[in-house]
């Protein structure tokens, strides 16, 4: 069951949001075991492998380069680098490294080459491997894939209505149609939204219909709480409290009761007893380790701790499909390649006696 037949209007929706919370709870509970291992949690690291100086006006966002925040711009990560810390971050538990990018949309370069490199060399970890790179054609899709990519994000952040309120520099149809190139090859899907932005109740179960309105759901749907960052236009954003994201992750797992509800930014906000409820609630997911991004986030020790007194177990990587198998990339096989023939030429002059003529400027 994709989408629950008893709660796919508007209507029907927020009659369910509004229900008291402790009935809530105890019907998002009932779905979730059904179809899910109520003790297993899959502990996530997101990692920033290229930092700010992005051109779009995402109001919640400090990696905008329009915004005066205190994000440091950083170029794009080595794929050593990066290995690094995807072995760090499995030793302490995580079973899913999602890679995010400081950009509008995936351009055919050297740093996307890299990103499939990342993507191959994570997979060969045996962690499921995200990525959130922004835009991302048809053809730029197949390369992620084969590389081995286990599932792109992409979120759709609110409802289309408010959607225009927060944004515009990319339009909803924009993130729908990326969302669609993921699916056409074969990558599953992650997208979800951020709830305290200063949007209606409305506007938070019509992200939930923009999910029905799709052919196939998200596989996994992240829900975040506003993290205001000062610089950006929401920084005054009065924080919501928790019990309005245990409301939001009962909804969507019983909207949703196949797909995994994850708790996401926000949990700084959040004690113990308010995510034990999102767990109850049907969340599947968190993301582990001291930053999310560019903002905080519970370390690992303290997530281990929690998981320890909740009687929680962490989910283990591909419990939700088959690991992917990482193909050869032509494109990069004939970088490589060419590389590969440029330095033996290189060589082969200097054994010769060439040297290159000397150019003095005066």
């Amino acid at each position: 069951m994709k989408v629950n037949p008893n709660y796919n209007t508007k209507e029907s929706l927020l009659e369910l949001y509004n229900k008291p919370l402790l009935e809530l709870v105890f019907e998002a509970a009932t779905i979730h075991r059904k179809f899910h291992n109520p003790r297993e949690v899959q502990m996530s690291s997101l990692l920033s492998i290229k930092t700010g100086g992005c051109s779009e006006d995402c109001g919640y966002c400090p990696q905008a380069a329009r915004y005066h925040t205190d994000v440091e711009a950083h170029k794009l990560m080595s794929v050593e680098s990066v290995i690094e810390q995807a072995k760090n971050a499995k030793s302490n538990g995580s079973s899913r490294l999602c890679m995010g990018a400081a950009w509008r949309e995936v351009r055919d370069n050297k740093d996307f080459d890299s990103v499939v490199e990342m993507v191959q060399a994570v997979n060969d970890l045996d962690m499921e491997v995200c990525c959130t790179l922004g835009m991302l054609n048809e053809n730029q899709a197949v390369r992620l894939k084969n590389a081995g990519l286990f599932a792109y994000n992409h979120n759709l952040d609110s409802s289309k209505e408010f959607y225009k309120d927060i944004i515009s520099t990319r339009e909803y149809e924009d993130r729908l149609n990326t969302i669609d190139n993921a699916r056409k090859a074969g990558i599953t899907v992650c997208s979800g939204g951020i709830i305290g932005m200063g949007e209606a109740i409305e506007d938070r179960v019509g992200l939930l219909l923009s999910y029905m309105e799709m052919e196939t759901p998200p596989d996994s749907i992240p829900i975040n709480a506003l993290v205001a960052v000062e610089g950006t236009p929401l920084e005054n954003q009065k924080p919501i409290e928790q019990w309005e994201m245990i409301r939001m992750v009962a909804m969507t797992r019983i909207a949703f009761p196949e797909s995994v509800v994850r708790l996401s930014a926000g949990r700084t906000k959040m004690n113990m007893e308010g995510q034990a409820l999102c767990f109850m609630a049907g969340a599947g997911s968190i993301f582990a380790g001291d930053k999310l991004l560019t903002t905080p986030n519970p370390e690992f020790n303290e997530d281990k701790e929690m998981f320890k007194i909740l009687g929680l177990v962490a989910k283990e990587a591909f419990a939700e499909g088959e690991k992917p198998v990482s193909k050869p990339d032509a494109i990069i096989d004939a970088r490589k390649e060419k590389e590969r023939l440029r330095a033996i030429q290189l060589e082969e002059a200097k054994v010769s006696g060439f040297e290159p003529r000397k150019v003095t400027v005066n």
